[in-house]
């Protein structure tokens, strides 16, 4: 039955299965497993063992992966503290003929993680690049919320000083399901400045390590959860989930 399923499904997606990668695509941007080694695709396991550089965000955490699966693609450090110098040499390897995945510690590259500026550069170049679909943590996060998914706004990190209150002021306005990310070690300040802001009413969810074997999610006012989390300290990568504001702007 599967059998007969995945080759109508390689029938009518026309799906690649000749194991070599696109020779127009030059850059390729593969998430990576935010916990949960299972959830690294075939697909990019291939396509990294495939091209003539990785570029990692921490080529340590990366290797520990790379070792995992058995890939020996050389790799580059390519993170926030360099990726403006870097990607000018980047894009003299693209235009020269080789081809480059770009990684980050975990997740989707580019989604509060290095990325955007490369991507960008390759397109301005007119270099062929392709984001494989994978893991990102706020996507499981917002479905277990339980909070509507059809319209909702990704945030990512809060700004740490200037410029947090006013756009916590904007936010508490927005209709759409909201989504931030934040450390463990701020999160009951931010909650706190969510109550200020939001309301204390305000249903909210909050995630921590997803796809790990801790994998929690709880659901409640801001102000139940900034009570929960005032005695019992959070760890792991944290996703808050926040429902619109019911009220019309």
């Amino acid at each position: 039955m599967y059998s007969h399923a995945i080759k109508t499904m390689a029938r009518t997606f026309k799906m690649k299965d000749s194991g070599s990668i696109s020779k127009d695509t030059r850059l390729f941007l593969v998430p990576t497993p935010i916990g949960n080694l299972e959830d690294m695709t075939l697909r990019a396991i291939r396509i990294l063992k495939e091209v003539d550089l990785i570029l990692a965000e921490d080529t340590r955490t990366s290797g520990r992966l790379l070792n995992h699966f058995g890939i020996d693609t050389p790799m580059q450090s390519y993170h926030m503290h360099n990726e403006h110098r870097r990607v000018d040499s980047i894009l003299d390897r693209l235009q020269s003929g080789d081809r480059i995945a770009l990684i980050s510690d975990a997740g989707t590259p580019g989604i509060s993680d290095p990325g955007f500026l490369l991507a960008r550069a390759c397109i301005e170049k007119k270099i062929e690049l392709e984001c494989l679909p994978g893991p990102t943590a706020f996507v499981p996060a917002l479905v277990n919320s339980g909070f509507p998914c059809d319209r909702f706004v990704f945030e990512g990190f809060l700004p740490v000083k200037k410029g947090r209150q006013t756009r916590l002021e904007v936010l508490s306005q927005e209709t759409r399901t909201l989504i931030l990310y934040e450390s463990p070690h701020k999160l009951v300040k931010t909650l706190a400045q969510i109550c200020e802001f939001f309301g204390e009413d305000r249903m909210i969810s909050v995630s921590r390590e997803l796809t790990k074997l801790y994998e929690e999610t709880l659901r409640g006012t801001v102000k139940e959860l900034k009570e929960h989390f005032e005695i019992q300290a959070p760890k792991g990568e944290i996703v808050i989930v926040i429902k619109g504001n019911p009220k019309k702007i």
